[in-house]
């Protein structure tokens, strides 16, 4: 059997790892970049200060994953117990924010506490029709206009009610409201909450040293970077690039966009229109270094939240806070890196968007006038979120079964478009899955929800 994998990013070398581990000797990694990695990929900027694509945090769900993490960086980690916080109301508010709203002025607190007694007084049993439902009847009308309603779609740059509800899972906590009252009685921080309570991160290189790690340890002569696919011929399982090369595969386990695949595949005319019914969002990502130690206020925590409009971003990271080697000259210099979300509903304007985060950072008290600044560093990232949006998995079961029907694996962040196993530990284990699938009839568990299986071991090595 012949497999392609498309995509260098984490659910491409999870899959070209696995293809080693069996000794399957006839595949090839595959994709348009020059370095591996992905949207997990790591930069250095010209003044030498590291950036990721994003706050990325490492933490798992599975041992096998560990195992591929271990093999990447050996002990060259750090080990971090996340503090996130929420920044409004002129004030810090401890991460999850449901949990600990007796830290809202009191005309914000009442609202929350009554929205909350009015859905345990009447709750509704009848499936929410949307995400902005849900979030009212598990959150109450209060804590949905102080804070949910504003924050998602400044993080989604889509309205809630514009998306479903089948992806949340983990990624949401829900109200316990005898919890609530405890910690407002007990005017108690409660902060443990979140499979990222602990996380790891490079000791050097960024998140971006794991992939390059990876890529690095497989055979060189099956990976082929800087190669752009043009088109699919699905009948003829055949991959066409720029260059004007070609490809024969018999299965191939792709990472781009879905929505890319059907417009690509031109012997699938009866999925191409489904293409534009995908909806994504974009991010910027904006990274400012500078001189001196960060202040006080920031000197312990690992990333904020921000839910009002006085700030274009949404959430900002303090990166020179996960490795002091973020940073050019550690010990002399500190980061900040924030994520603006973009969409047509949410239009960014480019020109003006690194001084505006600058003017941010500014507004929440980060740094002052005097602040001096080394560095500035701004990527766009066309995909940056799959939208979970309202019909998504009636597309998906249109899609995926034709695809798989001719030998197509799409897997991944935006392969499978499902945001709720997109972290890297899920976007790893898709493309190790889609292996085994192949090679030996196993069932995919990520993709489809069931997570927490354990991959078969293998006796071969690599």
């Amino acid at each position: 059997m012949r497999i392609i994998v498309l995509g260098a990013g984490p659910t491409g070398l999870g899959a070209a790892w696995r293809l080693a581990e069996h000794g399957h000797h006839d595949w090839l990694l595959v994709d348009a970049a020059e370095r591996a990695g992905g949207l997990s990929l790591s930069v250095v900027d010209e003044a030498g200060f590291t950036w990721d694509l994003g706050g990325h945090v490492l933490f798992s769900h599975y041992r096998y994953f560990d195992r591929m993490m271990e093999q990447a960086l050996g002990d060259a980690w750090f080990e971090h117990e996340r503090e996130a916080w929420v920044w409004m109301r002129e004030r810090w508010v401890p991460y999850p924010f449901q949990n600990n709203i007796w830290r809202l002025p009191d005309d914000d607190l009442v609202r929350c506490l009554e929205g909350l007694v009015e859905i345990h007084r009447a709750p509704t049993a009848a499936p929410p029709a949307n995400f902005a439902e849900w979030l009212q009847r598990s959150f109450g009308r209060g804590l949905c206009d102080v804070f949910m309603l504003p924050y998602n779609f400044k993080v989604w740059a889509y309205e809630p009610h514009a998306m479903g509800t089948t992806w949340m899972g983990e990624r949401v906590a829900t109200v316990d409201l005898a919890r609530v009252l405890r910690n407002l009685v007990l005017r108690r921080d409660d902060v443990s909450w979140g499979p990222n309570a602990k996380f790891r991160f490079p000791q050097r290189g960024g998140t971006g040293a794991i992939w390059q790690s990876l890529a690095d340890q497989l055979p060189q002569e099956r990976i082929l970077l800087g190669r752009t696919v043009v088109a699919i011929d699905t009948a003829a399982r055949r991959l066409e690039f720029s260059d004007c090369s070609t490809e024969r595969y018999d299965a191939l386990i792709s990472s781009m966009p879905l929505a890319s695949t059907l417009r690509m595949a031109s012997d699938l005319p009866a999925l191409r229109p489904l293409a534009e019914r995908f909806v994504h969002s974009s991010s910027h990502i904006v990274g400012v270094g500078f001189e001196g130690l960060p202040p006080e206020a920031l000197r312990t925590k690992c990333w904020m939240y921000f839910p009002e409009g006085e700030t274009p971003f949404y959430r900002v990271t303090v990166f020179s806070n996960y490795s002091a080697n973020n940073v050019a000259r550690p010990g002399e210099q500190w980061s900040l890196m924030a994520e603006v979300s973009e969409s047509p509903a949410k239009p960014v304007d480019q020109s003006r968007l690194v001084d505006d985060v600058i003017a941010g950072f500014r507004r929440v008290g980060f740094i002052g006038e005097d602040t001096r600044i080394v560095t500035r560093w701004h990527r766009r990232l066309p995909y940056g979120y799959p939208t979970p949006w309202l019909g998504r998995d009636e597309v998906l079961d249109q899609v995926q079964p034709v695809l798989e029907s001719r030998g197509i694996l799409s897997r991944g962040r935006f392969g499978a478009w499902k945001y709720e196993v997109s972290n890297q530990d899920h976007s790893a284990m898709q493309g190790v899955e889609a292996v085994d699938r192949l090679l030996m009839g196993t069932p995919e568990t990520t993709v489809t929800g069931r997570m927490n299986a354990e991959p078969p071991a293998l006796a071969a090595s690599r």
